[in-house]
């Protein structure tokens, strides 16, 4: 398990420093301030493989770049460090961790996925994009993974249904609710380009190919299928080398609502953690997961342990990227989590009716409005604005109304 990161020049800061916990890990804030980054540095340092790029440090500072963790291997808390080699142009480890027991996942942001197995390829990771996910990867004249499509086929139709079942369990379980089930149709020929027979799935409305399913529900099969093929092979792995299949997992998740609907969102990551018990009873899962969804965030409030879970905030101040962990607090529904420090929103409308409802406050408290464009300066301006940009069940309404009432009353009486 990951313990703790640390990184000197390299990123969009000049010191992040991290303390994970060992179940969950929630990463959000605004876009490039280095929540994807974070995920492949934790990746490099996990596995000894960069997914795409190497993590080229700054060109400003006086400091060495470095990047430096702390991993629990065996009960054992151990450091490594590496340093970046300018002439070389790579990062020099001073010190390489010993094959780590865990396996470790990596749902990448642009539908690929990466494994690292230490029962299997102990010195490389397999990086899947859509294409090889779904139709197979290979290596020099190996066959790395058969691809979801063959293996999905093949599942259903062997006599030892063990993958196929945990595969169906699994995808139960993604799915949002019992009356948008996905089950498991039998395969069919679609195209009389394609020999295969493809894969299909029973949803409300029909019978439909995988091939032809939308993005969000190939993310969630393809995510499905990745954490089943990955146990499976694991286990088959162990066997040959005879020996126990691990008993922990690391997941990394970069915005984990991804093409999902907001449904999906408000269930996918419980049904994640509790996927690990599906692949076996006693796993131990650390999840590492991005997001800028306040329905995955508000999903976690009945779950969310604060002796086992973080929650970790990436702001610019200034011109600073800072990374902090942030005091879990319910907020009860997507407004609150809008409107709280993790999103800072004022408001949960459009800009337009923020504005206009901050020139109604201001007019409600007497003030100067001086500051608000020349349209919202008087209680008629505002009033039409209100009208065109909030709806007639909008809770500021009352409000509004009321105090309008008094202050033409008291005008009146004058």
């Amino acid at each position: 398990m990951l313990k703790e990161l640390h990184l000197q020049q390299v990123g969009p800061a000049d010191h992040f420093d991290v303390e994970f916990t060992n179940r969950l890990n929630i990463f959000t804030g605004d876009n490039g301030l280095g929540k994807s980054f974070l995920l492949d540095v934790a990746w490099w340092v996990l596995t000894g493989n960069w997914v795409d790029q190497t993590a080229y440090p700054q060109k400003k500072g006086q400091e060495n770049p470095k990047i430096n963790c702390l991993i629990s291997i065996k009960k054992n808390i151990r450091e490594y460090q590496s340093h970046f080699d300018f002439s070389e142009q790579q990062w020099r480890t001073l010190q390489m961790p010993p094959l780590l027991k865990e396996v470790i996942v990596y749902v990448r942001v642009d539908g690929g996925f990466s494994v690292y197995d230490p029962a299997r390829k102990r010195d490389h990771a397999y990086n899947f994009n859509q294409d090889t996910l779904w139709n197979g990867l290979k290596q020099n004249g190996k066959v790395l993974c058969n691809g979801l499509i063959q293996d999905w086929v093949t599942w259903q139709n062997q006599p030892n249904k063990y993958p196929f079942q945990l595969f169906s369990n699994v995808i139960k379980k993604l799915a949002p609710y019992p009356d948008e089930s996905i089950d498991i149709g039998e395969a069919t020929r679609v195209s009389v380009e394609d020999v295969r027979d493809i894969p299909t799935v029973n949803l409300p409305y029909g019978n439909i190919p995988i091939t032809q399913t939308s993005a969000g529900m190939k993310r969630i099969l393809g995510l499905a299928y990745l954490l089943v093929w990955t146990w499976y092979e694991h286990k088959k792995a162990s066997e040959l080398r005879q020996q126990k299949p691990t008993n922990q997992i690391v997941l990394l998740i970069d915005e984990i609502e991804s093409h999902l609907h907001p449904r999906w969102q408000r269930v996918i990551l419980p049904a994640i953690l509790d996927v690990a018990c599906e692949l076996q009873s006693t796993m131990k899962i650390q999840a590492l997961v991005t997001t800028h969804s306040p329905l995955v965030l508000a999903s976690l409030e009945p779950s969310f342990d604060e002796e086992e879970d973080r929650l970790f905030l990436f702001e610019l101040q200034g011109k600073d990227v800072t990374l902090n962990e942030i005091p879990w607090a319910k907020q009860g529904d997507t407004v609150g989590w809008l409107t709280s420090e993790i999103f800072g929103l004022k408001q949960a409308r459009s800009k337009e009716a923020e504005i206009a409802i901050e020139a109604a406050e201001a007019w409600m408290r007497v003030s100067d409005m001086s500051a608000f464009p020349e349209n919202l300066r008087t209680q008629t301006q505002i009033h039409q604005e209100l009208q065109k940009v909030l709806p007639g069940h909008d809770p500021f309404w009352p409000r509004w109304i009321v105090t309008s009432e008094k202050r033409k009353s008291g005008l009146s009486g004058v």
